[in-house]
């Protein structure tokens, strides 16, 4: 309703423009928790689907912006703001530009500089499919002829939304989740997401915090069907943004399994895959499986711009067996080309082979390197937490920690979320709150540690300040106010996730190492007020 207002199409109930936008903004469950309407002005030159787009934005968009009007530099604006809001791998420059400035990737010949097929040329979509054969452990190997290219992973949401679904019908996904599908398969195709909410709480048949099951994949289909909307896809995220949760084999079969039953489509998003920097966390690509109990509905994309760190790279890939999605996403292609220059660079780095390259370059020196890197960063930030005695989820895949800041917020409302948010953006360190996740909770909030140390070290600086401040704050309204401490929104400690392993239950006494039982113990001191009541004074 509100969008239907701010399109300004008040008035005569039989305005078909009126009919438009309103049939627009019944696409979206909460679009209101992505737009920012309260002072939005209606531009005469857009229709009433240009208007919902030019708002159609939330704290991600408004945070992205201020970064890039004020990125910090250490010599040229040390005050500005560090990003920890994007999800960026800013560890391997020196490595990927040496690549991809030697003598193979500078060929240029004529079918590089004409039209292409719309689903790439053919000597990088056989490469791609030796590449993920390789790296998926596919049984048998994977075709060239159902692999499709595009520029970028969003790209091949938005396209796939819209050749999979009518509008109106929907897709479903657990949340939270990365909030820029959410613009992907709305924008254009004009389709609704339904949400399988997940929480902190171990419940049911959970194991761990956030846990995605089956029974929460039927529960969601089945209110938004008594809803009388048409759910036709899935959406899996494997590695998980934000979590960071590897899904087990057993885990992937179940979803898969269920998608079959009710005949929905299932989109899996892969493009964390070589970006596990553990050992002890193995990832299972839907690709390896030695069966997928519904292929012609199993579509798997996966992109360069994470695991090769090279997000200014806009290149993704989608690997279906169904002839008729392929040409369907392929006739959108034209849109969302990729230029034959990058398309040849981008063939010479997953070949990793050539007399130019030393063997196996991706392996013996890339991911190598890349994955000590993470694991150094992620290390680091996860140690200040423990500090600082916040809670995190402890994972082991990604560029990114997903951290409880819930005792932080004295209400515990996403308005208080918001507010936090602000001040940290206000003392020059960016961060994604839990709301554009379409979190359930209010107080989570994801960082990405895939940066260098000295801003590492900097930007976890202004987050303890913003933290330690907060602190005394609520010390000094719970003194105030004593009738409300420890009221709803503050996490107990029986709610709170205290360093969970990758696929453990929280800690405790008899399985905890020494490092999470000093940060338990921090933790609790800084939220317990018995230091604050049992002064020394008082007790001379």
């Amino acid at each position: 309703q509100a969008l239907s207002e701010i399109a300004g199409m008040g008035g005569g109930g039989g305005d078909p423009q009126e009919t438009r936008a309103r049939l627009l903004t019944e696409r979206r469950v909460d679009v209101h928790g992505f737009c920012n309407p309260s002072n939005f002005q209606r531009s005469p030159y857009l229709s009433a689907r240009g208007n919902i787009a030019n708002i159609f934005r939330g704290s991600t968009e408004e945070g992205y912006k201020a970064y890039h009007a004020d990125k910090y530099d250490e010599d040229k604006n040390p005050n500005g703001i560090i990003n920890f809001g994007t999800s960026e791998n800013k560890l391997c420059f020196d490595l990927m530009s040496k690549r991809l400035t030697q003598t193979d990737m500078n060929l240029m010949e004529p079918p590089l500089l004409q039209y292409p097929d719309w689903k790439g040329h053919m000597f990088l979509r056989e490469e791609v499919a030796r590449f993920l054969t390789y790296y998926c452990k596919a049984p048998a190997p994977l075709k060239a002829e159902n692999v499709i290219v595009l520029n970028g992973c969003g790209s091949l949401f938005s396209a796939l939304a819209t050749v999979l679904c009518d509008p109106g019908e929907a897709v479903l996904i657990a949340t939270p989740f990365y909030g820029g599908i959410t613009q992907s398969v709305f924008l254009y195709g004009n389709v609704k997401l339904v949400y399988a909410y997940l929480d902190s709480k171990i419940t049911g048949t959970s194991t761990r915090p956030f846990q995605l099951t089956v029974e929460k994949l039927e529960k969601a289909l089945q209110d938004a069907r008594a809803e009388g909307v048409s759910v036709r896809a899935l959406i899996l995220l494997n590695p998980q943004n934000p979590l960071g949760d590897i899904y087990s084999l057993s885990e992937l079969r179940d979803y898969l399994e269920f998608a079959k039953r009710h005949e929905l489509h299932v989109i899996v998003d892969e493009i964390y895959m070589l970006s596990v920097f553990d050992e002890s966390a193995t990832f299972h690509s839907v690709l390896g499986m030695d069966r997928l109990p519904d292929p012609q509905r199993t579509h798997v994309m996966w992109g360069i711009s994470k695991d090769f760190a090279v997000s200014g790279i806009r290149f993704g890939t989608l690997y279906t067996e169904n002839q008729d999605v392929a040409n369907a996403v392929a006739s959108l292609c034209y849109f969302h080309g990729v230029c034959g220059p990058v398309q040849h660079k981008v063939a010479q780095l997953l070949r990793d082979r050539g007399e130019s390259v030393a063997p196996h370059w991706i392996n013996q020196v890339y991911l190598r390197a890349n994955h000590a890197r993470l694991k150094a960063a992620h290390t680091y930030v996860t140690d200040e937490l423990k500090t600082l005695g916040v809670p995190f989820l402890n994972r082991n895949a990604g560029f990114f920690v997903w951290i409880d800041f819930r005792k932080y917020l004295r209400t515990g409302t996403f308005e208080e979320e918001m507010l936090l948010w602000r001040r940290f953006l206000d003392n020059k360190v960016l961060l994604s709150c839990g709301k554009a996740f379409e979190c359930s909770e209010p107080g989570w909030f994801r960082i990405i540690f895939a940066d260098k140390t000295h801003r590492l070290q900097l930007g976890m600086q202004r987050i303890r300040k913003v933290l330690e401040e907060r602190e005394q704050e609520i010390l000094a309204e719970e003194k105030e106010q004593p009738c409300q401490s420890d009221q709803d929104g503050k996490a107990d400690s029986t709610d709170e996730v205290i360093f969970v392993s990758r696929h453990q239950e929280p800690t405790c006494a008899g399985s905890s190492n020494l490092g999470d039982l000093i940060g338990l113990l921090q933790q609790q001191m800084r939220s317990s007020d018995w230091l604050q009541k049992n002064t020394a004074e008082q007790f001379a």
